[in-house]
């Protein structure tokens, strides 16, 4: 005779067994798989955020120090690989003496500096204001509207957001040597307010609103325009954060573009002018690229918080 207990032991003929209960094995299967994905995760989040770090830290310390720490170890070739012994340096995160000499020496020594940093500015907001009006407006069309030809149109959006934007340099070169407006930063914010990956992202957020909500609004006599900033808008403020996010980003680091269509030095903006400072010296280079990385970092910081407020706020209000 064999009976089993509730707790899973089995007894037959006066030997005790213990049985497995049903699932177990997978939960262990789960948990093991589990932590293999957030070890992966967090050495892929230390990758990124290691480069990012060292600078900070790097652009705090003085000339000196930093010669010395990126200065190949060669001394203790008993320890290393002799023929690597020469490529290895010093990582050192923790400066000896925190200064701020270096970011005296970007912001007011190198008096360039502010200035293509406000270049860049003046071609960047431009572009994103821009990229968010024409964006959610082609987005609302492809989404609400009913046209003929509307599929056919947006799979040429696709086409050309598949492609990549070396592409189409040429012909916004012939195009903006045609209107006069070479050397002049309309070239370059004029073919960044129209984006295919914008308005296919506004698409997207916008077919998740229920049709019945546009419906019931044009039964109380609301046109397109009362529709799309009464209720379509407010929905996609999470849409409209991730897109301000990715263009800022996206036209922050442009390089190709203002060494095509500006000429002259003066109006380049900071994205092709940081690789001209700090030769020689490190801690400025490292400075430098502390400020650039700011407003990237910073926008991130605050955007996300709109990301998630949107995400609670979103949907109609009475």
């Amino acid at each position: 005779m064999s009976r089993q207990s509730e707790g899973g032991i089995v007894a037959a003929r006066g030997r005790i067994f213990a049985v497995r209960k049903p699932g177990t094995r997978k939960r262990r299967f789960a948990g093991l798989r589990k932590t293999l994905l957030t070890s992966l995760l967090l050495g892929l989040a230390a990758g990124f955020v290691f480069p990012i770090v060292l600078t900070f830290t790097n652009s705090l310390m003085t000339e000196s120090e930093i010669t010395n720490n990126f200065k190949p170890i060669s001394a203790n070739k008993s320890e290393l690989d002799p023929k690597l012994a020469d490529s290895y340096i010093r990582l050192k995160w923790i400066p000896q003496m925190v200064t701020l000499r270096q970011y005296y020496n970007v912001l007011v020594k190198k008096q360039p500096f502010l200035f293509m940093f406000w270049n860049s500015v003046l071609m960047v907001v431009p572009i994103i204001a821009g990229q968010l009006v024409v964006s959610a407006l082609a987005g609302y069309a492809f989404s609400q509207l009913r046209f003929r030809f509307r599929e056919p149109l947006f799979f040429m959006y696709i086409v050309t957001m598949l492609m990549p934007f070396q592409v189409t340099l040429v012909p916004n070169f012939i195009v903006a040597d045609r209107l006069g407006l070479l050397n002049s930063y309309w070239a370059i914010i004029l073919p960044g307010i129209f984006s295919a990956f914008g308005v296919f992202l506004m698409r997207q957020f916008m077919l998740v609103i229920p049709y019945s909500y546009i419906e019931a609004a044009r039964a109380d006599g609301a046109g397109h325009l009362r529709i799309f900033t009464g209720i379509v808008l407010p929905m996609c403020k999470p849409g409209l954060a991730a897109l301000a996010i990715l263009a800022f980003v996206d036209n922050w680091n442009m390089v190709e573009q203002p060494l095509i269509f500006l000429r002259d030095a003066i109006k380049q903006p900071l994205s092709v002018y940081l690789s001209a400072i700090g030769e020689g010296e490190r801690g400025l280079a490292f400075a430098a690229c502390a400020i650039y990385m700011a407003p990237m970092l910073l926008m991130m910081l605050y955007a996300e918080q709109h990301l998630i407020e949107g995400i609670q706020l979103s949907g109609i209000k009475g």
